[in-house]
Formats: structure tokens, C-alpha cells, sequence
């Protein structure tokens, strides 16, 4: 099964160091609903997997959260491609759960839904630290982009062994989907 993880705020909308609390906040990056249609188009399941301590700090509702993603699921739907699934940590970073990240606990969760024992072909999409650490602790590959946060991680962090670095999301997934047909090349 082909399956890529997209961190959310920075790497498909605009993100803001007040966060995103609303549907006319939630401003997509060009480029990237494009991105999510051409990874759904290619075969990939598609996973939003987002921290979102905004709603653990009362800065918005469920209700605001379900209208972000709805937006988000009728712009990816209207370019032609699915969002198969959006997973979220609601927790503040005192909670110490195991889901947000950089802990796996959701990439794992996600994983065990669609039955996928073998994580270390799985791309995660990301544009900070947390995002790459997340998916190389659960042993997948961990891709940063520049957009969000991203060039400061580029410029502060130490990156996980193996990252990938792209200038948005669309050049991301043109690497990932050109990267599984040279696996599936070798294959036959």
C-alpha cells in the first residue's frame, strides 16, 4: 500500500505563529491542493496528520477545526483527488500523550488502520523538527519543505538521517510519485 503523511499548517495552508483558529484563517498554499490530487491520482492514500494544540488551549472549537478541514476536503475533491484521512493531536505539549508529535503515536495509529507493518518506504511531508521526527521514529522517510517553518528548521536543526528537502509541497510530491514508479520499475 502506498501511503504519505502531510503535516497540515505550514505545509498545506499558511501557517501563523497565532495559529490557525478559523475557515478564513485557513489560507492555502499555492501549489498544494494540486499536490494532494496529483498523490490521490498516483495511488497514494492521503493522511493529514496534524498537531493541533489550539483546540487544547481553547483557542477554537471542534466546530471551527471541521470547517477548515472541510474547505480543505472540497478544494482537494474539486481538483480531482481525496484526502483519505485527517488525524489531529489535540493535546498541549504539557499532556505528554504519545500522539503528538514528535512522538509516532499517530503515524502508528494510522499504520495499524490500513494494516501497514513496513513504514520505511512511507514519506511524511513536513516543515518543522517535530514533523521529521515523527515519521523517522516510526521508520519512515522524513521530507521537509521550505514553506511554514520550514527554512528555519533548514537553518536552526539537525535533520534525521536520509530528509529530503523541497521548496513546497507540489515539488515534494512530484519526487514521491516519481519515486514509487522507479520502485515499481526495479520490481518488474
Amino acid at each position: 500500500m502506498k501511503l504519505v503523511f502531510l503535516d497540515r499548517d505550514g505545509v498545506i495552508n499558511q501557517d501563523s505563529d497565532k495559529f490557525i483558529k478559523n475557515v478564513d484563517e485557513f489560507i492555502l498554499i499555492p501549489g498544494s491542493v494540486d499536490a494532494i490530487a496529483n498523490l490521490s491520482q498516483a495511488g497514494f492514500k492521503v493522511v493529514v496528520c496534524s498537531n493541533q494544540s489550539g483546540l487544547g488551549r481553547g483557542l477554537f472549537t471542534m466546530e471551527d477545526l471541521n470547517a477548515m478541514h472541510e474547505k480543505l476536503h472540497q478544494q482537494v475533491e474539486q481538483a480531482g483527488g481525496r484526502l483519505d484521512v485527517i488525524i489531529f493531536c489535540p493535546h498541549i505539549p504539557d499532556d505528554n500523550c504519545s500522539c503528538r508529535k514528535p512522538k509516532p503515536g499517530m503515524i502508528l495509529e494510522i499504520s495499524e488502520r490500513f494494516n501497514l507493518e513496513d513504514l520505511s518506504n512511507t514519506v511524511m511531508v513536513g516543515d518543522s523538527i517535530r514533523d521529521l521526527h515523527a515519521i523517522s521514529n516510526a521508520g519512515g522517510i522524513p521530507v521537509l519543505v521550505k514553506t511554514g517553518n520550514g527554512k528555519k528548521t533548514l537553518a536552526k536543526e539537525t535533520l534525521p538521517e536520509g530528509t529530503k528537502i523541497f521548496d513546497n509541497l507540489l515539488s515534494a510530491s512530484e519526487y514521491i510519485i516519481e519515486r514509487e514508479q522507479k520502485e515499481l520499475n526495479r520490481d518488474e
